[in-house]
């Protein structure tokens, strides 16, 4: 999710947990924290395009580094003067909490989360809310606001609030699991009387309000990629793209393998010029670009420029449309 949703997160559990200890405080505390495993975006300029592949919600977005850093700021905290009265085992809960939400949260957007590292690399996504959506965050927002700014750190009713905007948020969130069962059924429903065959789909919200919903179904050779608009319940038109696997031959195994697991195989790769663009639809999913008489399946791309000995160039641009 946005930082701002992670922030105000972090900041309602900092104050469920300690609001009534610390105050005001702990939602500052709960803030800040929550805010580190987003720091690895920090790192890019020293990766490669190849390296950043597996960066970003990588390591820093594990429940081992949640668990691990939760230990150490539990002890740093100690020593600050806002902290230091509170016990080891409640900073622990209060910094592994912050923490683990966060990374919580993020699976259920696009992208992928590796929540097992380093045991396994599996990316983790429901891909149910889009990454930003205010209906999600101003409940927290909320809540949080009057606990911290209309209640006393003792008043037996502090806590109320925030525990109503968490709650609200949660169903939210649930409801966005439960629509995107609906959303899946109703695009397997239009593939099945457009005689579309598919093995596989993926359903991503691409606007607030879970109200707008790409899909892409994949067959052998092709990706069929349609969008859904609740409000005004569309028959669905799917445009065909081929994924031309067969491009990818003879370039770097390893750049394939980390770009196909990026994608989690919703891809489609194309020929420009003496260039190779892959279009990765598991993270990112804007519509369908058109330019002239050529379309493209997303806006982003990764775009490889082949060299002698399996070496190569790889750059990410953004397709514009018409």
């Amino acid at each position: 999710m946005d930082s701002i949703t992670q922030a105000a997160l972090g900041a309602s559990i900092g104050e469920l947990i300690l609001g009534k200890k610390i105050g005001n405080k702990a939602a500052i505390g709960g803030a800040i924290i929550a805010t580190i495993p987003d720091l690895d975006i920090l790192l890019t300029p020293f990766y490669s395009v190849f390296e950043n592949i597996s960066i970003h919600r990588g390591y820093s977005h594990s429940l081992m580094f949640c668990f691990l850093l939760a230990i150490i700021l539990s002890y740093l905290l100690k020593k600050i003067k806002w902290f230091k009265n509170l016990s080891l085992p409640r900073l622990m809960l209060f910094t592994f909490l912050v923490l683990v939400t966060h990374i919580l949260l993020d699976t259920f957007t696009t992208f992928g989360t590796q929540l097992f590292l380093p045991f396994a690399d599996w990316r983790v996504s429901f891909d149910c809310i889009n990454i930003v959506d205010p209906i999600y965050t101003l409940p927290i927002v909320i809540g949080l606001g009057a606990s911290l700014f209309k209640y006393a750190k003792n008043d037996i009713k502090r806590s109320l609030p925030n525990q109503i905007g968490l709650l609200l948020s949660s169903l939210y969130l649930v409801f966005t699991l439960a629509n995107k069962q609906h959303v899946q059924n109703i695009f397997a429903e239009n593939l099945q009387e457009q005689s579309t065959p598919y093995y596989k789909m993926l359903t991503v919200p691409v606007k607030v309000g879970n109200l707008v919903w790409y899909g892409v179904a994949k067959d052998e050779t092709h990706l069929h990629i349609g969008k859904y608009s609740m409000l005004e319940k569309n028959k669905i038109e799917f445009d065909a793209f081929p994924i031309n696997k067969h491009l990818l031959e003879g370039l770097d195994q390893e750049l394939v393998d980390r770009l196909i697991w990026f994608a989690q195989g919703y891809y489609v790769v194309a020929q420009h010029d003496d260039k190779i663009r892959v279009y990765n639809m598991q993270c990112d999913m804007q519509g369908v670009r058109t330019f002239g008489e050529y379309k493209a399946p997303t806006a982003f791309y990764y775009e490889i420029t082949p060299k002698l000995n399996e070496e190569y160039d790889l750059k990410v641009g953004m397709q514009e449309a018409d």
